[in-house]
């Protein structure tokens, strides 16, 4: 029983993480290295994570500066960041591809913040599968019914915990993109 609720936590945690990690990537009108963690570049005919292929500096508050170690991927970068969506134009001048970060309407952010609401949404429902997944391996281990109640009440605890970490975690985020 402690081994499906010590999984069932680390299952929680990861999914908190990678919450983290989708919020990252929603800005607030202020440059982040981050907002490139998904972009993928195709170098020698291979996908490639930008991280790997440039070093990415913040030259100023809403400015991205990304340097190649290799120049002739310059291109490559530049495209791979322009098909990322990510609401910005790359601009280069033969040796850096620059990002400038545009100020963020009030509409903007209200769209930002309605992304943030429905990326916080699916952590809580991925949370409930956890949990229902856990209910079911308790289930399935054959405990007396005091325990197996007992196991299905601590992953409820656990659940309870974690939905209030997402809703802490989601008024900052909406708090950091209201902000101007």
């Amino acid at each position: 029983m402690e081994e499906t609720i010590l999984n069932t936590e680390e299952k929680m945690m990861l999914t908190i993480e990678s919450l983290e990690n989708k919020f990252t990537n929603v800005r607030a009108g202020r440059a982040n290295p981050n907002m490139l963690d998904g972009v993928m570049v195709e170098y020698y005919g291979t996908p490639t994570p930008l991280k790997s292929l440039a070093n990415i500096s913040v030259p100023e508050a809403r400015q991205l500066s990304i340097k190649p170690f290799d120049r002739s991927c310059l291109g490559a970068i530049e495209k791979a960041i322009f098909e990322a969506n990510l609401g910005v134009t790359p601009n280069n001048n033969g040796e850096v591809v620059f990002i400038v970060i545009p100020p963020l309407t009030e509409d903007r952010r209200k769209d930002l913040v309605k992304q943030v609401k429905a990326l916080a949404e699916e952590a809580k429902i991925a949370l409930r599968n956890i949990r229902q997944d856990a209910n079911k391996a308790l289930s399935n281990l054959e405990l007396p019914e005091d325990e197996e109640k007992r196991g299905n009440e601590r992953v409820q605890e656990l659940i309870n915990e974690y939905n209030k970490i997402v809703d802490e975690k989601l008024k900052e985020k909406e708090k950091d993109l209201m902000t101007i």
